[in-house]
């Protein structure tokens, strides 16, 4: 779990891969870690609402963590 992920352009989708990350290497369980992350999604997006928040949330963590994928997601539409 230990990589960059300094190449994510999206500020929200980079600190919810980041603090996934990080929650899970201090043992945080997957859901505890998930449930984190899509709150901490959320206060980049509040007006997301909390299904969109847990599918992209969802999207990243398969994206990043569990393919290792480095291309781009879907995503939201920020920067």
């Amino acid at each position: 779990m230990g990589r960059d992920f300094s190449h994510i352009a999206r500020r929200c989708e980079r600190a919810v891969v980041t603090a996934y990350r990080e929650l899970r290497e201090q043992g945080a369980g997957d859901f505890s870690a998930f449930g984190a992350c899509t709150a901490l999604y959320r206060i980049h997006h509040p007006e997301a609402s909390v299904n969109e928040a847990r599918r992209l949330v969802a999207e990243w963590i398969d994206h990043h963590i569990v393919r290792a994928d480095a291309g781009p997601t879907d995503g939201c539409g920020c920067d």
